[in-house]
Parts: C-alpha cells; sequence; structure tokens
C-alpha cells in the first residue's frame, strides 16, 4: 500500500499492552495527517443525534485526545471522506449505544416499529419522507445521501453490508456460549466484519471484484477476530454494565464466556483473552505479508487486506486511550 495520507507515530510514546510487537514495522500505528476533519463529523453526528433522536448525555464515542477512532483505524481514507465516514462511524456507536439499552429477547419482528427497522426497509431510500419514518431512518438518511453526491456505487455497497451487519449482530447477541469456539464466530459478524468493509471500501476508494469478495473475506477474517477479541477485552466494564441494567444473565464478551467455560475470575480471563489476540494478530501479520506478495490477487484486495492490519492495531491503541472505555478519562 503506498502511504499518502498518514504518519506513523512514535511507537514509544504510546501502549500496546504488549499485544502487538511495536518494534515491528508492519504493525505500526498510523494516523491521518487532518487532525480536524473526524472532530467535525463526529461533532455533527452527536449534534443531530441530540435533536433529532434523544439528548446526548454523558456520553462518549470515537473521540480522544490523541488517538481519535477513524484517524488511526482509517489512516489512509481519502482526505475528502474523511468528515462523512467520521459521521457515519459516530452514527454507529450512538446506534451501538441504544441497541445496549434494548431488551434484545422482546426485539420487534420485520415490519413492526423499533429502531431496527432503520436497516430493514428502504436501506437505499435517502429521499425518505421525513413525517413518516423514525428520526434514526432521517438520520441514516442523510449519511446515505452524504455518501452518494460523493461516490454512489461505493456508498450502496456500504450500506448494503450495513443493513446486513446489523440484521446479524442483533440476533446474535440473543443467545450465551459456551465456548470461546463457539463465541468467536459470531464475534467476527458482532466486530463489524460487513460495516468495516463498507467503511474501508468507501474511505479508501476500494472495489473488490465480485470473484475476489469471499476470498477477501476469508483472508481478512482472523484479523476481525483480532478486533472482536480486543473490543471485548477493553470494553467489558461497559458491557458488563450494560447487561446488569437490562437483567441479562449473561455477557455478550469473551471475557464472560472464558470465566465460564475455564472456571476463572476476571483477572485470568482478560490474560487469556490477551493471549488469544496476541495469537490471531500474529497469525494475521502472516496473511497480510503473503498477500503483498501475491499477483494473482487485484490490487485493492491486497491493499484491503493491510488495511484491516492497520485498523486492528489503530483500534488497539484507541481502545487503551479512549474516553468510551475508560471512566478515568
Amino acid at each position: 500500500m503506498e502511504y499518502r495520507y498518514s504518519e506513523v507515530i512514535d511507537p514509544s510514546i504510546y501502549e500496546t499492552d504488549g499485544l502487538v510487537v511495536a518494534k515491528n514495522s508492519t504493525v505500526a500505528l498510523r494516523r491521518h495527517k487532518d487532525a480536524y476533519s473526524e472532530i467535525i463529523g463526529t461533532l455533527r453526528a452527536q449534534r443531530d443525534w441530540s435533536e433529532h433522536v434523544s439528548p446526548v448525555y454523558e456520553y462518549h464515542g470515537g473521540l480522544g485526545e490523541h488517538y481519535s477512532f477513524v484517524r488511526v483505524t482509517v489512516p489512509e481514507c481519502l482526505p475528502e471522506r474523511l468528515e462523512t465516514i467520521s459521521y457515519a462511524n459516530e452514527y454507529a456507536f450512538l446506534y451501538d449505544d441504544e441497541m445496549e439499552s434494548l431488551d434484545l429477547k422482546h426485539l420487534p419482528e420485520a415490519g413492526e416499529p423499533g429502531i431496527l427497522d432503520t436497516f430493514r426497509n428502504g436501506i437505499l431510500d435517502y429521499e425518505v419522507q421525513q413525517e413518516k419514518c423514525r428520526p434514526e431512518k432521517r438520520l441514516q438518511a442523510k449519511v446515505l445521501a452524504e455518501m452518494m453526491a460523493i461516490d454512489p456505487p461505493r456508498a450502496k455497497t456500504t450500506m448494503k453490508a450495513w443493513a446486513r451487519f446489523v440484521q446479524l449482530a442483533s440476533r446474535t447477541r440473543m443467545r450465551s456460549f459456551d465456548t470461546l469456539c463457539e463465541y468467536i464466530p459470531a464475534r467476527v459478524i458482532d466486530a463489524g466484519e460487513l460495516i468495516w468493509f463498507g467503511t474501508l471500501t468507501f474511505g479508501m476508494g476500494l472495489t473488490i471484484p465480485d470473484e475476489e469478495y469471499q476470498l477477501c473475506m476469508e483472508l481478512a477474517r482472523p484479523g476481525y477476530a483480532a478486533l472482536g477479541l480486543t473490543n471485548d477485552l477493553y470494553s467489558w466494564e461497559k458491557e458488563r454494565e450494560a447487561a446488569e441494567r437490562q437483567g441479562q444473565d449473561y455477557v455478550f464478551n469473551a471475557i464472560w464466556v472464558i470465566m465460564k467455560e475455564r472456571g476463572v475470575q476476571e483477572e485470568e480471563a482478560k490474560a487469556i483473552c490477551s493471549e488469544v489476540v496476541r495469537d490471531y494478530i500474529d497469525e494475521y501479520c502472516g496473511i497480510v505479508e503473503k498477500t503483498k506478495s501475491n499477483p494473482a490477487l487485484s490490487k485493492d484486495v491486497r491493499i484491503y487486506v493491510e488495511a484491516v492490519l492497520l485498523s486492528i492495531v489503530g483500534n488497539l491503541v484507541w481502545s487503551i486511550y479512549c474516553p468510551r472505555y475508560r471512566k478515568d478519562l
């Protein structure tokens, strides 16, 4: 991949909690050079949500003092698209928090009113009838309209992927898992394998040929396992509290699964999860290196696979420092 819009961050000034080898150049943290577009898009999304959906109180999304989410997870985003995908990503954080507040055992079925209906019907309709739809749908339509104005084909790909992700993930969280082996495939879905495919391809202007799509997803899957389990590691307290508020007897999180499967306490479960994350990152680094030198793959597939690695490292560092998971910040 040619790096044009990002810069490497000195590994001596950030922590990775030992989950990646910072001196290894293949897993370097990169950050987009534009320090402002993400802030503008993120705050605009928060303002619109507060005005049209519900007031945002004591909320933290993608922004961080040094490592804001989009700048470090999509460091090679095309500059003219950074504000838009930052708006879309913050909408996703707000939507995710709203989903955490739902009783997942009593979700409305297709066709019934509810927040999930935002992504069930008319996902590609960005000229919605304002008075006849939920406010979340109006904002989703606004996101799509902005993306369509920039790049219609990739905007449609992104929204279709987003819709599929929401429908799969909402049902995935409805059950508990007895083993980590059973849990990880579900976590890959919930980690946003599909939504992130849309974010990267739109943000970086990539086109994955139809005949290479399945292979592309298979190559990236260990990377998404690393992403999902990293999120579990750092969002554990937040998700445990959300489950307790809902009266759930389980938490959709690897820490909970490991505690139950192995009969261990939180700290030991976190150590086990950390080791699994390290293994997946090591495996994925090998996949990236092999993919880079494979001329049989299209250029955009090779770029996409490498972009997922940048997302893994960016997500890890953001997770360690972000106010969303760190109450002390």
